[in-house]
């Protein structure tokens, strides 16, 4: 099983600061991607701080779940077929897989997590804007949740210590007021609990 570290650095962004940074991409095409997360309804990965979502593209799909580690977070990806993640999505189960996530799986387990209580708990749209800069891989995102709507800067990079000078020094450029932006997950997750 294919597994990244991820260290990003992001912020929230304004409406005419999102605007500002999309004519800078411009020469980027955006892709739609969908990410649908899986908790229990009692929130138990959340609360081991673990993140399991299936995205789906237009023709594709990745199952990924996040690990944290003292600096970022190990993902463990999957790559599934479309049509098998849209019904692993509707039946909202991981139990319908056809593909191996026994990994997955396996980790979800060892977290004392039963599988069988684990369901898809809802959807984040992002439309995504992403290049290679010198500095890291970019991405501009405009998300929709749960009748929300936000916009981000990510930057994902190597190098903690570098990563997040060069992150400040893109924002001081650009004229960005850093925002702290929690996860795509934990916003949702906050979201859905305060319409409950």
């Amino acid at each position: 099983m294919p597994t990244n570290l991820e260290i990003e650095y992001k912020t929230l962004l304004s409406m005419s600061e999102y605007e500002t940074l999309r004519a800078r991409f411009s020469h980027v095409k955006p892709v739609r991607q969908v990410n649908h997360y899986f908790d229990t309804t009692d929130f138990q990965l959340r609360e081991k701080r673990l993140a399991l979502r299936i995205r789906t593209f237009k023709h594709s799909a990745e199952l990924t779940l996040k690990v944290p580690l003292e600096v970022g977070n190990m993902e463990h990806n999957i790559t599934l077929p479309l049509g098998e993640a849209e019904q692993m999505i509707a039946d909202k189960s991981l139990l319908s897989a056809l593909s191996d996530i026994s990994e997955v799986c396996q980790l979800i387990k060892d977290a004392n997590i039963k599988l069988s209580d684990v369901t898809c708990i809802g959807s984040l749209a992002t439309t995504r804007q992403e290049y290679q800069m010198p500095i890291g891989l970019a991405a501009l995102d405009a998300n929709s949740y749960l009748g929300m709507s936000d916009f981000e800067f990510e930057l994902e990079v190597d190098d903690a210590e570098r990563g997040q000078a060069d992150f400040n020094a893109f924002l001081a450029a650009n004229a960005i007021e850093f925002r702290y932006a929690r996860s795509k997950v934990v916003r949702f997750l906050d979201t859905l609990r305060h319409q409950k």
